[in-house]
């Protein structure tokens, strides 16, 4: 039998290499280079009411901040804001009393105590939803902001793509240092896949800071019923219950749809919001856990190999090309989608961030594998 000519190193990484980059070609680049959709200014289907819903608990700041701009929406057909006072021992519940006194469109539902067991953002969302009056429902936290006046407008359009949930973007804001450039980075490769395999009929999660659905779908997977003891997933298994019932499921990323938030500060912050976040996903379904799994898992084994082969003279030849086609078009690729979504970050230190993220994705799983335990606000 004849050699290789090359170690099962280099093939090893050549795989990884073409797994990568059929998820850029398939989904991301198609995703990130596909036309505009609906313009806000466009004649469309806004004869709905919508019910806006957020949770709160002692966010009086950040609520001060994100009412005006939700009653500032511009949406022909009217909406209510459900705001759903958890637990608060500031004035979060004084405020939005007074809001309601002058404004007749927003109300307020107060939790004073969540059952024991029962997660508690999802048992205050259920409160809201029960006390919702529109079958369009569009979901958003106390801590973000609406990119524009048209967000409402533009996510109950994806309505009528026709669909049952529609997944929006949900941004960071940009500020000085590495640790706002990695969460940044993290979210737009999370936005690119969860958005361009819904896009491309494989919708597998959301994100409750921009997402929208009805009343109809929330009841045809009995609400939060299959994990409502779990802390995470009032968003992501939501989107995997209603699918596995049928929902179709539309996409609506121009940035004038976006919602847009303040990143943490600390990285122990962001730590621990990441830890609550991925804890979900041992929920997901096989197929999405797959599709998922195979594309961080590729990231992180491309790297583990490419560091091996360093010591390897004969063939950092190939490990040179290998590694700047795979860099070459994960660049592309990211600025591509960091155009498409107007969240644009250095394009020299993609590479760097690209590694970071590979990296600390390993470190959260072996976390969540050796300690499980979650905590709430």
């Amino acid at each position: 039998m004849l050699p290789l000519p090359f170690s099962p190193l280099v093939w090893l990484l050549l795989a990884c290499v073409l797994v990568q980059l059929f998820y850029f070609a398939y989904y991301f680049l198609p995703f990130a280079n596909r036309p505009p959709e609906l313009a806000a200014d466009a004649p469309g289907p806004d004869e709905e009411p919508v019910s806006i819903l957020i949770c709160a608990r002692n966010e009086l700041d950040n609520l001060r901040q994100l009412m005006p701009l939700l009653l500032q929406q511009d949406y022909p057909a009217g909406f209510e804001i459900v705001l759903v006072d958890d637990r608060s021992s500031d004035e979060t519940y004084l405020y939005v009393q007074q809001l309601a006194q002058y404004y007749p469109h927003v109300r307020l539902v107060e939790v004073r105590r969540t059952p024991d067991g029962l997660s508690p953002k999802k048992y205050a969302l259920t409160l809201g939803i029960k006390t919702a009056r529109y079958p369009r429902l569009l979901f958003t936290d106390a801590d973000c902001i609406p990119a524009t006046n048209q967000w409402l407008r533009l996510m109950q359009r994806g309505f009528a793509q026709p669909a049952d949930m529609v997944l929006g973007y949900s941004a960071y804001t940009p500020a000085p240092g590495l640790l706002n450039k990695l969460i940044r980075f993290e979210t737009l490769v999370t936005g690119a896949q969860y958005l361009s395999f819904a896009w491309r009929g494989k919708p597998y999660m959301g994100v409750g800071r921009n997402l929208a659905y009805t009343q109809q779908t929330f009841r045809s997977t009995k609400g939060f019923a299959s994990h409502i003891r779990s802390l995470s997933g009032d968003d992501d298994l939501l989107v995997q219950d209603a699918v596995a019932q049928g929902a179709r499921v539309a996409v609506v990323a121009e940035p004038s749809a976006h919602a847009l938030s303040e990143p943490a500060a600390q990285w122990g912050a962001w730590w621990r919001q990441k830890r609550r976040h991925l804890s979900a996903g041992k929920r997901y379904r096989f197929a999405d856990r797959w599709r998922v799994g195979n594309f961080i898992g590729t990231n992180l084994l491309f790297y583990f190999t490419a560091f091996g082969l360093l010591f390897s003279r004969p063939d950092w030849i190939p490990l040179a090309v290998l590694w700047s086609l795979r860099t070459g078009i994960m660049f592309l690729t990211y600025h591509q989608l960091g155009r498409r979504l107007d969240d644009r970050l250095p394009p020299a230190l993609l590479p760097l961030l690209d590694a970071i993220y590979s990296f600390y994705y390993l470190a959260l799983g072996i976390s969540l594998f050796l300690h499980r335990t979650l905590r709430w606000k």
